[in-house]
């Protein structure tokens, strides 16, 4: 009978060591300790510290997007014209009038670029301009070619705010006889023959193309194997050239097509009403 109960007591205490202790120790481990120290890592301060990078300190140095670019020269020229008019600063809501662009949307626009402004302060309206100048890069000199001197190539040639905004014309380019040695505001017209060689004895930085899509594509060619860093393109086509030389496309059909779209919509019941 002692055995048997000897037995019994010993069988307790295992059953209250094995079931009791160890367990709601481990448990108590496990539920608060281990997972209130892996919460709080999770979520307090990698987290944290993440979310502040990134939308601070990467968010001012990212790519911008084409929305905010396309508004920087809106920016430039407006400053400008407040320069001429001997406007010292100007706020934001101010420009937003002027511009037609929310105060707050300006706002994000240049605090893309570092802010430039203090708020109750305005911006400095001289210093402003010079630094979107800068990021536009028109405070250096650009030397550009013109190729293709018909109506399209001969405005453009005779645009004087060009000069003004540091785009330099540097030569005149034609396959057309007629127009071979003919002057626009003192630069001389080329054959097409002499291209290759101005490129390679003279700084080009842009080639405007104003000429038919068939030649077009096939100057492209020549001009990839220059020394060259953008084509302005008012041909009707998209060129293929290598990641080294930007392009910039200007097809007027398309934009005269984008302005029939907006008339057409406004023609719309839903819009008379």
């Amino acid at each position: 009978m002692k055995d048997k109960k000897a037995a019994e007591r010993q069988d307790l205490k295992t059953y209250a060591k094995a079931d009791v202790k160890p367990n709601a120790k481990s448990d108590a481990k496990v539920d608060v300790k281990s997972y209130a120290k892996s919460d709080a890592k999770a979520d307090v301060k990698p987290n944290a510290k993440s979310d502040a990078k990134a939308d601070v300190k990467p968010g001012a140095k990212s790519s911008i997007s084409q929305a905010v670019i396309k508004r920087l020269p809106r920016y430039y020229r407006y400053l400008g014209e407040a320069i001429e008019q001997n406007t010292e600063r100007i706020s934001s809501g101010e420009l937003s009038k002027i511009m037609n662009v929310t105060a707050s949307q300006i706002r994000q626009d240049l605090n893309n670029f570092g802010g430039f402004g203090q708020q109750g302060y305005g911006y400095n309206v001289k210093y402003l301009y010079a630094e979107i100048g800068k990021i536009l890069g028109v405070d250096k000199t650009h030397n550009m070619i013109i190729i293709g001197v018909g109506n399209l190539g001969r405005a453009l040639a005779n645009y004087g705010n060009f000069s003004k905004r540091g785009f330099v014309i540097t030569g005149l380019f034609d396959n057309n006889p007629e127009l071979l040695g003919k002057k626009v505001k003192d630069v001389e017209i080329q054959s097409m023959d002499n291209l290759k060689d101005f490129i390679d004895n003279n700084r080009v930085d842009i080639v405007t193309l104003t000429i038919p899509k068939a030649e077009a594509e096939k100057v492209a060619k020549i001009l990839c194997e220059c020394d060259i860093k953008g084509i302005w393109n008012f041909a009707h086509t998209d060129l293929d050239v290598p990641s080294n030389i930007v392009v910039e496309n200007v097809h007027l059909s398309e934009s005269l097509m984008r302005l029939s779209y907006d008339i057409n919509r406004m023609e719309e019941p839903e819009h008379k009403k």
